[in-house]
């Protein structure tokens, strides 16, 4: 019985990615809950589970004292002597209790717990996974719909397309894949929600990642990206290397590159603006092809 204590511990823990310590503490807290249940007795019950053994022990936890005025929860001095001649006023004593009376109570109650304990740590690790890959590009299926919003699976879950973060000149379908940058990951009752976006700034800036191995190589940077979501952007971009054309090589041999992002975004015309520290003469490098005779730069 005990090696199969230890063989599922060790199974619930790599299938479900979670801390062995996690799902001993869910075992320890049902088998209290299954003692409380069964001796009904009002006394202080711990439990303890041995790494190494794999047994598991309940207790009755009892204070010492002179007079017993609750004997659920103290123990005379007398008695306490007998079991451990240091104990003393106000010390506790641990009163095992036997386990094997428990029987169909303790595996119902252990099963809900454990399950429970899982099931949030299950949650935990999704939201500390996702919240870190905030502003990062996935691609994922879509699921189902849930009125205007699509529901996207992503492998370890599944995630939110809301209709004010979907492009206007798209038609999703089910089954489909499809590309977003997660915006925001929000803790709920029922399990982290990964918000998904195709309309924010960070999925035009992660498709140039992609598409152009001189910014994934940091030879060009992106320095701002603003969007009209279907419609329009401007990217501004910067060369590390005197010899590299930031904008030329963004947009690619016969417009290789660009066009694949502005297919990927339903046609969203993209302005690509060579960076300058001079506010001057970067207003000049957006407002191109147009001729610019003055440029006035006025105080906020």
């Amino acid at each position: 019985m005990t090696n199969i204590i230890l063989q599922t511990i060790e199974q619930i823990s790599k299938e479900k990615n979670i801390d062995p310590e996690i799902i001993v503490t869910a075992l320890e807290d049902a088998m209290i809950a299954a003692a409380r249940k069964f001796y009904r007795t009002g006394e202080d019950i711990s439990a303890r589970f041995d790494r190494e053994s794999g047994m598991l022990e309940i207790f009755a936890i009892k204070r010492v004292t002179d007079v017993v005025q609750d004997p659920s929860l103290e123990i005379s001095l007398e008695e306490a002597k007998q079991i451990d001649q240091s104990l003393e006023i106000d010390d506790t004593v641990e009163l095992p209790k036997p386990t094997d009376v428990l029987g169909r109570i303790a595996a119902q109650t252990a099963k809900q717990v454990i399950l429970q304990k899982v099931r949030d740590a299950e949650r935990q690790n999704i939201y500390s996974e996702f919240s870190q890959k905030v502003g990062e590009l996935i691609t994922g299926v879509i699921k189902r719909f849930e009125g205007p919003d699509i529901i996207v699976d992503i492998g370890k879950t599944e995630a939110l397309l809301p209709l004010r973060e979907q492009l206007r000149a798209e038609a999703y379908k089910q089954g489909e894949r499809v590309r977003a940058v997660i915006v925001k990951v929000l803790p709920i009752a029922k399990g982290p929600q990964v918000i998904l976006s195709r309309t924010d700034a960070q999925l035009l800036i992660r498709l140039f990642e992609i598409e152009i191995p001189e910014i994934y190589d940091g030879t060009i940077v992106v320095k701002n990206a603003v969007r009209e979501p279907g419609d329009r952007a401007k990217i501004a971009v910067a060369s590390m290397d005197r010899d590299v054309d930031p904008v030329g090589a963004c947009v690619g041999m016969k417009g290789s590159r660009i066009n694949s992002i502005i297919r990927e975004l339903k046609g969203e015309k993209i302005d690509i603006v060579q960076w300058s520290d001079d506010p001057a003469q970067f207003a000049a490098n957006a407002l191109n092809p147009a001729k610019i005779s003055k440029v006035l730069i006025l105080d906020a």
